[in-house]
């Protein structure tokens, strides 16, 4: 992925830029507001939430993995190239968003029902977790209390280059049966690891609708809105996820 000043890989001033100077001079109903932006992602919530609805009632009836493998694959991979055309291919991204978040649905419900089965109710927790970050993060940059500066990108976009450059390491030597242990088990050291890595993402939803105000402010083109909701998604995706691997982490200790 493309890095451009996020560490969304999606969002970034330059995407904004570069849309706005290809679009010209548009009128006002014509650019990219922060409540269009709003509800293109409350759609592609739905969608995603429609799709994970189903994966999970499929494994729920009958706890059987194979029945949504398949599923799971093809959210994994087509989520994934899916995200790789929309990111460089920004003006489809009202048909290309929807699409990433259901292909993303089908992969949640079932990794969340694979996890609710072995810890009853962590999903409910993981999402009300989420959400709850969301609005948190929402309100703190909305009020100013935490400032988008230059040190302040800079450190989040090193912090999550360093996870990501991890997990990748962590798979490559995983095909060799080497495991962290230690940070991928429940104790203090792995908990404490998952609790930095959700701060982390958490901290990307500021840097998030820091640069989509600045695509308000640059004058984007109304399809933004989509590319913008598709940022939002690709974080809370991650925070989910990470959400979820620390509660189970918690659970396992009991």
């Amino acid at each position: 992925m493309a890095l451009f000043k996020t560490s969304n890989p999606a969002l970034g001033s330059k995407a904004f830029q570069d849309a706005a100077s290809s679009a010209g001079a548009l009128d006002v109903a014509n650019r990219m507001t922060l409540n269009g932006t709003v509800n293109r992602t409350g759609i592609l919530l739905i969608c995603a939430f429609a799709t994970a609805a189903y994966t999970w009632r499929t494994f729920t009836q009958t706890h059987d993995p194979s029945d949504v493998s398949g599923l799971l694959m093809l959210g994994v991979f087509g989520g994934f190239i899916t995200a790789m055309v929309t990111i460089f291919k920004q003006s489809w991204a009202p048909i290309t968003a929807p699409i990433y978040a259901l292909l993303e649905g089908l992969f949640l419900g079932g990794i969340s029902a694979f996890f609710d089965l072995r810890y009853p109710g962590i999903a409910v927790q993981a999402v009300g977790l989420t959400f709850g970050v969301l609005l948190t993060m929402l309100v703190v940059y909305s009020t100013g209390l935490i400032r988008v500066t230059n040190k302040l990108r800079i450190g989040i976009i090193a912090a999550t280059g360093g996870i990501a450059l991890f997990y990748l390491l962590q798979m490559i030597l995983g095909f060799f049966h080497i495991q962290f242990v230690t940070i991928n088990g429940a104790g203090p050291i792995g908990i404490a690891f998952s609790l930095l890595v959700c701060a982390i993402a958490a901290l990307n939803l500021v840097l998030d609708f820091d640069f989509i105000e600045q695509g308000v402010n640059y004058g984007a083109p109304k399809y933004m809105e989509w590319y913008g909701a598709f940022g939002i998604m690709v974080t809370l995706v991650w925070l989910y996820l990470e959400i979820l691997r620390l509660l189970s982490k918690m659970r396992s200790r009991n």
